[in-house]
This record gives structure tokens, C-alpha cells and sequence, in this order.
């Protein structure tokens, strides 16, 4: 089993806008993330930890303006907490092990996946493609995503 943290080198090389949105729980401006329109197979990691994230068989088009996934890959990589900023109550995604704001979920996702809208800022983002999960230590994941 890997071992994932908050890489101190890695948060280093950060983007201003991947800082932003990892360190100082930022988003992204709707429709501009690098994520949002793609449909490659494979899985999404943590920028900073590497842990694994979201499957890319769990992705779809919302509407929203950024990433959106009906579950995590391993729900154990992802904290929900409440969030009472911008005078509303919602609850935030931070991943467990590198503790990167990701965004937020909301109760308004596909109703037969389970209801849910993980909607995600893509600069908080890494995508693996499935050819390249093996090398790159993800294989066990191999099984949760589809071939296109």
C-alpha cells in the first residue's frame, strides 16, 4: 500500500492558482480548468500527495463549470467538512493525506449513481491515464476504471 503526504517539494512547484486552490481553499474560475472537458481514462490524484482521488468512470458533465464526480475512488482519501464560508452551509472535499482543498459535494448529482456532485477544482488535480497507472504505482486501480 502506498504512503501518501503533504509534499513540502511539491507544494513548492505549485502554480499560483494550484496554491491558491490547494492551500488556501481557492477556486477556480467556472469553465477554465484543465480538467473539465476531459475524457481520457485513467484516475485523478492529489497534485500535492498523489493519493488517489476519482475515477474517470465516475466523471461527468454537471453543468457546473468544473470536474464532477458521483464518488471517490477510495472514499478513505477524501474528508467532507462543513464549510459556513460565503453565508451558506456546505460541505467541503479536502483529501485525507495531503489535506488540499478540492472543492465541494453537493446532494444534487445523478439520482441512480447515488445523488451525489463531487464538483471538484481541476487545480487540485493530477490525471493519470490508464496506460501510464501501472508505472506509475496506481495499477491496483486498474479494475475501477473503463476502457474507452
Amino acid at each position: 500500500m502506498a504512503k501518501y503526504n503533504k509534499n513540502p517539494d511539491v507544494v513548492a512547484t505549485l502554480t499560483p492558482e494550484q496554491f491558491y486552490v490547494t492551500q488556501e481553499s481557492g477556486t477556480e474560475r467556472p469553465w477554465t480548468g484543465a480538467y473539465l472537458d476531459n475524457k481520457e481514462v485513467g484516475i485523478y490524484v492529489d497534485i500535492v500527495s498523489g493519493e488517489p482521488l476519482f475515477a474517470s468512470s465516475d466523471k461527468y458533465e454537471s453543468g457546473c463549470g468544473w470536474p464532477s464526480f458521483t464518488k471517490p475512488i477510495e472514499p478513505a482519501h477524501v474528508n467532507e467538512l462543513t464549510d459556513n464560508t460565503l453565508g451558506m452551509i456546505r460541505t467541503e472535499v479536502r483529501s485525507t493525506h495531503g489535506d488540499s482543498h478540492l472543492g465541494h459535494v453537493f446532494p444534487d448529482g445523478p439520482q441512480d449513481q447515488g445523488g451525489l456532485r463531487y464538483c471538484i477544482n481541476g487545480a487540485s488535480l493530477r490525471f493519470i491515464a490508464k496506460a501510464d497507472m501501472d508505472a506509475e504505482g496506481y495499477g491496483e486501480f486498474c479494475n475501477q476504471v473503463e476502457d474507452a
